[in-house]
């Protein structure tokens, strides 16, 4: 029998965008909500605000926290299931989960979703694509697009969702989709995570609640050790499938081979850098039973890439300037670098999540030839470099611009005709955004304006 929240008194931690349609759906429900933020009431935005003209209690400011008592707690993404005053009530009694796990709780549709340290946003946009071609319809959400709860009442049996999951969302999920994707593991979010473990700990939830069924599928990429082992810790019954291993899904002979069968030659994929072609390979892995050849072919001839992944802004005075904002660690930078044939002028920097810089140190000494860093991890990223090996005989040149707009002005003014300038920060954005694609618009607001 379906839970209900009506009449139950719920908690709702964190009143961001993106848990205003979760208290919409409870309070239709019927739940007496509780909503909990750390921003004083006097911060709060009207949408926020008008809540409580529906009946919703606000607890704002430092307090927030406080004396929380209600019989079912959501909390929002970026904190712990583990903070105190999380687990104090959950010890008397009060049950913690999320909108994610909600959502995988009432949704009736076939769920396919996609985690990883690096390529997740571009492969479930290709997968979601490849499935709205063949189907005319998808719904996509999780990490990225519109919160997917207030729509799981139209949903039927026949529908697809498309997700992707981060390791928060993941952390504590005790469901997992019909077909699950890992593109790779890498250290990331090491300021949230105790440790590299529990990091891969919360990505294996994608795939460790799986039923035992047959048409469960858990991709994995075979070049990637950490997330090639997990293929032992399929649930029976689970159809594993290694993309970049040749028999399943891999590259050859410049193109993307299924078992036997060429589906797509490399050179027709319009957006640049092989690691496209892995996401390429792992989207295929996923829903080539489903969708076909001749959908997969089309896309790759007409697709031109997600919005902040190497997004080309402009080209001017012979410059081509790249909005790749989403680069928030030193290994996405890498392979945002690797995606060019020649070497470009980088702007990096912003907010320090406890990864180390010493191979974005390596990245920059062999993929630029010009580096303007900035935002609050600019100096440490300066020392990695200068104490990297590969610097001495790189001929890289290093600028230091503490403001964003100067780092991108005087990027330009490094660039001559036939340069590339990309903006791959290989760091958050929090230290002066509140998101990557904030920092990237605020990028390309700048690039327009020169």
């Amino acid at each position: 029998m379906k839970l209900t929240f009506k009449d139950k008194r719920v908690a709702v931690i964190g009143m961001g965008i993106s848990n205003l349609p979760l208290i919409e759906y409870l309070l239709k429900e019927g739940a007496l909500v509780t909503g909990r933020d750390r921003k004083e009431l006097s911060a709060m935005g009207e949408n926020v605000l008008a809540l409580q003209e529906k009946g919703v209690k606000l607890i704002c400011g430092e307090d927030y926290l406080k004396n929380i008592d209600e019989e079912y707690i959501f909390r929002t993404p970026g904190m712990r299931y583990d903070t105190p005053e999380l687990a104090e009530a959950v010890a008397k009694g009060s049950v913690l989960t999320s909108e994610m796990e909600l959502f995988f709780e009432r949704c009736p549709a076939k769920m396919i979703a996609v985690t990883g340290s690096d390529g997740k946003t571009t492969t479930t946009t290709l997968i979601s694509k490849m499935i709205e071609k063949k189907f005319g319809k998808v719904y996509v959400g999780g990490n990225i697009g519109a919160p997917l709860l207030p729509f799981v009442d139209e949903m039927t049996e026949d529908d697809w969702a498309v997700l992707e999951l981060s390791s928060f969302q993941l952390h504590t999920m005790k469901r997992s989709p019909h077909r699950a994707v890992i593109t790779n593991l890498s250290p990331n979010h090491l300021d949230y995570h105790t440790d590299m473990q529990e990091y891969v700990d919360a990505k294996k939830n994608i795939f460790l609640h799986m039923t035992e069924d047959e048409s469960n599928k858990l991709i994995l990429n075979y070049a990637n050790e950490p997330t090639r082992a997990l293929a032992y810790e399929a649930v029976a019954g689970t159809s594993v499938i290694f993309f970049g291993y040749e028999g399943m899904v891999y590259e050859k002979d410049g193109a993307i081979w299924c078992g036997d069968e060429k589906v797509v030659d490399t050179d027709d994929i319009l957006i640049p850098g092989h690691h496209n072609v892995e996401n390429y390979m792992a989207a295929i892995a996923a829903v080539y039973d489903i969708v076909g050849k001749d959908i997969i072919v089309d896309l790759a001839k007409t697709f031109g890439g997600v919005e902040h992944r190497i997004e080309l802004v402009r080209v001017k005075d012979g410059v081509r300037y790249y909005n790749s904002s989403i680069d928030s660690s030193p290994s996405r930078t890498a392979a945002a670098l690797a995606s060019f044939d020649e070497k470009v002028i980088a702007i990096c920097g912003g907010k320090d999540k406890g990864v180390p810089f010493d191979g974005l140190a390596v990245t920059l000494c062999k993929g630029a030839k010009k580096v303007v860093l900035t935002g609050a991890t600019r100096e440490t990223i300066y020392n990695a470099v200068m104490n990297c090996p590969e610097y001495k005989d790189s001929g890289l040149e290093v600028a230091v611009e503490p403001d964003f707009e100067s780092a991108v002005k005087k990027a330009s003014e490094l660039a001559s005709e036939g340069d590339v300038v990309i903006l791959s920060p290989g760091c958050t954005s929090f230290d002066a955004f509140p998101n990557f694609m904030a920092r990237g618009n605020k990028f390309k607001e700048i690039v327009r304006s020169l």
